[in-house]
């Protein structure tokens, strides 16, 4: 991917719309706004009114647009940010004309990425820009918001400055070996290095919030067929999106939806009722419903509380885990409901009627008491980390177990020194010191084209 040219796209969704933003990034910027807008000498990051005209000087659009120049835009680089009407076929007509002035299209995440390689963003700064664009809860949000400000990079530095000053302390010994130098002491490295290492671990350990954060946690809804799972996706959803029959056994595979329940995101995820199956295809719908209890988060275990309480097949009983439940007695609106306490009494009972809303808000209510417990990391300011982060965490605490291991048996200071020159590259590629040019192409494949 070259970044010594000039590329432009369109940053809003294509389709007819109020307006349309494109975006310019390069060299060329100056003189599109002087040939093209009609400007040649902009105020700086301020917005113009102008009437865009192609390379003809055929007029196509009035617009607004913006310049930046080098070192104070987004990517580092001269941009110009252009808004016209949001006609598709202005729009393509703009951008048409700005390849025929030499411009070429963007790839995807091409203008970050440039911000990246020109040091306006470290790399977890420029993944945070992705995760805000695609947050679908408040909390999302607010995570994704705090690493784009930088929260993660000055952790991971904090690490690398505390890891800097043990290596140079191990080195020392190797580049200078004939030097007045107070004898090897290592009991000053192995302490800062448990220091370092317990560090770690903290910070690894959140990174489980992460998808729970920006994918939402995973609320998986079992029980015995025809106790109303799927009446009660419907009514938490607030709208009819499962199949509802009288007819025991009518889903026979999952179906999920996205809710929001206060700040957080919840996927809702209703399954085939546990039952010892008699067809193949029952059997199927249930195997896939023991696969789901397996990735919950949280289990909403619904039970019919005007029929008996249900007798679930020994396999089922084994993976409904009472630490991730909580009991849904339905249908209480029927006149020979009853209280189920003596259904898995260890969790929380709630009752609602799924067909009249009663006690809806209610569960909405325990859920949310659950979800404020299991994310209160977010809410403290915790440092969140993504699964690509926590990986090379993990690599760097074992290098730096690795180390620990090496001066507790007085080996060489050079294999030491080897070793946590392997947690300080494991630290690097968080924030993007690093030169792996497969890895960024990975990562900015995920952003889309014009941001």
């Amino acid at each position: 991917m070259p970044f010594d040219d000039t590329i432009a796209a369109l940053a809003t969704p294509s389709g007819e719309s109020a307006l349309a933003l494109l975006r310019v990034s390069g060299e060329l910027c100056h003189s599109i706004v002087t040939m093209a807008l009609g400007h040649p000498a902009p105020r700086p990051r301020r917005a113009v009114v102008a009437v865009y005209r192609d390379v003809r000087g055929e007029p196509v659009d009035d617009v607004v647009f913006v310049y930046y120049p080098d070192a104070r835009s987004y990517t580092g680089e001269a941009m110009l940010e252009i808004s016209s009407h949001g006609n598709p076929l202005i729009a393509g007509k703009i951008l048409e004309d700005l390849f025929m002035r030499g411009c070429r299209s963007a790839e995807p995440g091409e203008f970050t990425r440039t911000a990246f390689m020109n040091g306006k963003l470290d790399l977890s700064q420029a993944e945070a820009v992705v995760d805000l664009i695609r947050a679908r809860s408040d909390r999302a949000l607010e995570v994704a918001r705090k690493q784009l400000q930088g929260s993660v990079g000055r952790r991971v530095n904090s690490l690398i400055d505390n890891l800097l000053e043990i290596i140079s302390e191990i080195e020392a010994y190797i580049d200078f070996p004939d030097e007045d130098l107070p004898a090897e002491n290592v009991e000053g490295p192995v302490k800062a290095l448990q220091r370092l290492s317990e560090d770690l671990v903290g910070l690894i350990s959140t990174s489980h919030l992460s998808a729970l954060v920006h994918d939402g946690v995973r609320t998986v809804i079992v029980g015995a067929p025809n106790a109303g799972k799927s009446s009660l996706l419907n009514a938490l959803i607030g709208e009819d999106r499962v199949i509802v029959a009288e007819e025991p056994g009518t889903t026979r595979d999952f179906v999920e939806e996205r809710v929001a329940v206060g700040p957080y995101m919840m996927r809702l995820i209703d399954t085939a009722g546990l039952h010892a199956a008699s067809t193949e295809v029952e059997e199927k719908g249930i195997a896939k419903t023991y696969e789901q209890i397996s990735k919950a988060d949280i289990l909403l275990l619904v039970v019919d509380a005007a029929a008996p309480t249900p007798l679930f097949p020994d396999a089922a009983m084994a993976k409904l885990s009472s630490h991730l439940a909580i009991m849904v007695e339905n249908k209480i609106d029927l006149a020979h409901a009853v209280v189920c306490r003596e259904f898995f009494p260890e969790v929380a009972h709630v009752r609602v009627s799924a067909l009249t809303g009663e006690g809806v808000e209610k569960l909405r209510g325990v859920l949310l008491e659950r979800l404020e417990a299991d994310l209160a990391p977010v809410d403290a300011g915790e440092v969140i980390l993504s699964a690509r982060h926590a990986d090379a965490l993990r690599e760097a605490k074992d290098a730096l177990r690795a180390a620990l291991d090496g001066l507790r048996a007085a080996a060489p200071a050079e294999l030491v020194a080897s070793e946590l020159r392997a947690a300080l590259d494991a630290f690097g590629r968080i924030t993007g010191k690093v030169d792996n040019e497969a890895m960024l192409d990975r990562l900015f494949a995920r952003f889309c084209i014009g941001k």
